[in-house]
């Protein structure tokens, strides 16, 4: 409740991650956790919501519902496969942005909640501070994760400061946070203990989309219509997610095994500081035809590769949450797996897990997973005890946070 109107607060949604990723054709994880809670507030909390976003010359103004609604719909037609330009959404994200993107705005009460789930302007925090003192706002973000900062050598250049300035905004300005795992809730303490600040922090895990992974109607890709058994290794092609380890281990296994071995499949777009594993794709002949890569794959396409795949391969240095991994895990699709915390947190005993520098290792597990060996798929008793949660579930939860920050706030400020 809040206690300057005696109503809910208002919240103020963020979309300025959605609007700068207009255009393209594959949603990254935390694209789709923007989204979800927009459906979400849509659904169940539309009259209090006001969907806002950060202008290029630094104010974040509030948007025209009816404009971002159709925004979205295009966004989720694009990353489905419908036959939707990504051009149109491109344009409609600067017609919002540049346009409509309005400072002020008279239905607008005190005492609301600005909810930002992606990190998109976290290094800007003279723009929020603003924001939150002209609505007289609390401000909840989520941390997806600070591996730039504990994993610097796996980050683009100068993303490590760019982070610690995103956490530092966080630190000074947040109300309550919002972290998918128990891995980032450990990694934000120290953050929040030295900066003096008493701020909440809820773990509350990533959704996932459980009817739409019970439906069996999206055409496999054609590369992978063949009758070979295959993996499926899903993830930006970045060094951070280890591709090359599987590399080195598929050119071993065509050299052993010939026209035998398995076809390793990677989804993902290509990300940077990879030159290594793109050489290798390109020019190492003992892959050709053995390894195919797709870049631009619809959500129900790869629920569909998944599905039939010997397993998901997921040999990530470092990761916030997960989210192929408790999506595969629902699929009844064996996964293979780093030995990280936050992996052993999202699906406990349900996955295989390595050490990610251990390929001999990898390539054992590899060929114990091929049709011959008859392995154990998960099934509805290992995947019960991980409690995984549609987004419906997640996002109303995340809200529910929110509002009682807010309310806290208000009783005690």
């Amino acid at each position: 409740m809040n206690i300057l109107s005696g109503r809910m607060p208002q919240i103020f949604m963020d979309v300025s991650r959605l609007l700068s990723r207009a255009g393209n054709p594959v949603p990254t994880g935390i694209d789709r956790v923007e989204v979800e809670y927009v459906r979400y507030l849509l659904r169940h909390a539309a009259e209090r919501t006001i969907f806002t976003a950060i202008h290029p010359l630094g104010h974040i103004g509030l948007l025209q519902r009816d404009e971002v609604i159709a925004f979205i719909d295009q966004m989720e037609a694009v990353w489905n496969g419908e036959k939707v330009s990504p051009r149109s959404a491109k344009w409609t994200a600067r017609h919002l942005t540049f346009v409509r993107t309005l400072a002020s705005g008279s239905a607008v009460q005190p005492g609301g909640i600005y909810l930002l789930v992606s990190h998109h302007h976290l290094t800007r925090p003279d723009s929020i501070a603003r924001f939150l003192r002209r609505h007289r706002a609390v401000f909840v973000p989520m941390v997806h994760d600070l591996i730039p900062i504990e994993f610097p050598e796996y980050a683009r250049p100068a993303e490590p400061e760019r982070h610690l300035r995103r956490i530092t905004t966080v630190t000074n300005l947040a109300d309550g946070v919002i972290v998918p795992s128990k891995a980032v809730e450990a990694s934000l303490a120290p953050f929040i203990a030295r900066s003096g600040r008493k701020i909440t922090v809820k773990t509350i895990p990533h959704g996932l989309h459980l009817h739409a992974m019970r439906e069996e109607t999206a055409t496999m890709p054609r590369t992978s219509q063949d009758q070979r058994p295959y993996f499926v290794s899903l993830g930006t092609i970045e060094p951070r997610k280890n591709h090359l380890l599987l590399l080195n281990q598929w050119r071993n296994m065509v050299q052993e095994l010939g026209e035998h071995a398995p076809q390793l499949i990677l989804v993902g777009r290509r990300g940077w500081e990879n030159e290594n594993v793109l050489d290798m794709l390109e020019r190492c002949p003992a892959l050709q035809g053995h390894v195919i890569e797709h870049n631009d794959l619809s959500d129900p396409q790869v629920v569909a590769l998944l599905r039939r795949s010997q397993g998901l391969l997921f040999p990530s240095f470092a990761e916030g949450f997960g989210l192929p991994l408790a999506e595969a895990l629902m699929l009844g699709v064996p996964c293979i797996c780093s030995d990280l915390p936050v992996f052993r947190e999202v699906a406990g005993d349900a996955a295989l897990y390595l050490d990610p520098t251990n390929g001999p290792a990898w390539q054992t597990a590899i060929m114990n997973h091929m049709p011959d060996r008859h392995p154990k798929r998960p099934g509805p008793a290992d995947i019960a005890p991980l409690g995984f949660a549609n987004w419906p579930v997640r996002a109303a939860e995340g809200v529910a946070f929110a509002d009682a920050i807010a309310t806290e706030h208000h009783i005690s400020g």
